[in-house]
């Protein structure tokens, strides 16, 4: 798996952004991707030192539409810890 396709979207919540004065950032990321892959793609996308990665599975929610109940697909979330000092503009300003 290519560094770029590990990283699909940041993820803009409540929780995620008091989670930045901690210096953690949160990334929606490739279902096949793992630890070591995600440091490789903060590190090479955003110019900083990664210190620590945690990777949760989300399970997908029970959808109804009409008579119908479906289940949104499975996902997985990156919480990146950065060395402090460093910080992602990225997610500045939002």
């Amino acid at each position: 798996m290519h560094l770029y396709e590990v990283l699909r979207r940041p993820l803009i919540t409540e929780k995620s952004t008091e989670l930045q004065s901690l210096n953690k950032y949160a990334f929606e990321i490739a279902d096949g991707a793992n630890k070591p892959q995600v440091k490789q793609a903060i590190e090479a996308a955003f110019k900083v030192k990664v210190t620590g990665v945690n990777v949760v599975t989300m399970r997908g929610k029970a959808k109804r539409i009409g008579r119908r109940l479906i289940q949104t697909p499975d996902w997985k979330k990156a919480i990146v810890t950065l060395q402090p000092g460093d910080k992602i503009e990225f997610f500045e300003g939002v």
